[in-house]
């Protein structure tokens, strides 16, 4: 585990599976359509069942860069948090990255969430570059952090060894 704090807020990086972390929400890195497939959506979706799905179906879709929130079923976390990053060569991407996670901390501040968990977003099956989305990704995050009283603490749950070093990486970078 590594940690960065400031303004009293703290930023954690932890391996894992996000769906089996005790915080209060828990971040998806969702598809526009809001469907529960493979990858971080299909672990909330067999971990949570089948009422986020049903929740999300009533919502979606949304546009990348949006980001829209859900109860969490059967999950230890409270909520889920659906946010829309991008997939690579799409155009625009670090921008719509940042919105993905900045909207997914303005609804974290809006429902006065303590604890988030993020995944990486976009860096699985959209193929994303992994130091890229480590760096906009903690960038958004630890400016927000500086801005606001909500979230107090955020996870970064990382699934391999891989992408946990690069983000560790980087956040030495950016501390």
């Amino acid at each position: 585990m590594q940690e960065w704090t400031g303004c009293g807020r703290r930023v954690k990086l932890v391996k894992g599976n996000i769906a089996m972390l005790d915080v209060e929400a828990v971040v998806n890195a969702a598809n526009k359509s809001l469907v529960l497939g493979g990858g971080v959506a299909g672990a909330i979706k067999r971990f949570g069942g089948s009422t986020i799905q049903e929740e999300c179906n009533s919502i979606g879709p949304i546009k990348v860069g949006e980001a829209a929130i859900t109860g969490g079923g059967k999950l230890k976390a409270k909520y889920v948090i659906h946010a829309v990053g991008p997939v690579y060569g799409e155009g625009d991407e670090d921008k719509k990255l940042s919105m993905a996670a900045l909207n997914s901390l303005r609804i974290a501040r809006q429902q006065k969430i303590r604890d988030i968990a993020f995944p990486a977003i976009s860096a699985g099956i959209f193929g994303f570059p992994v130091e890229r989305c480590s760096r906009i990704m903690l960038q958004t995050v630890m400016d927000f952090l500086k801005e606001n009283d909500y979230p107090q603490e955020v996870v970064f749950c990382l699934f391999d060894d891989e992408v946990f070093t690069v983000f560790s990486r980087t956040l030495d970078d950016l501390s």
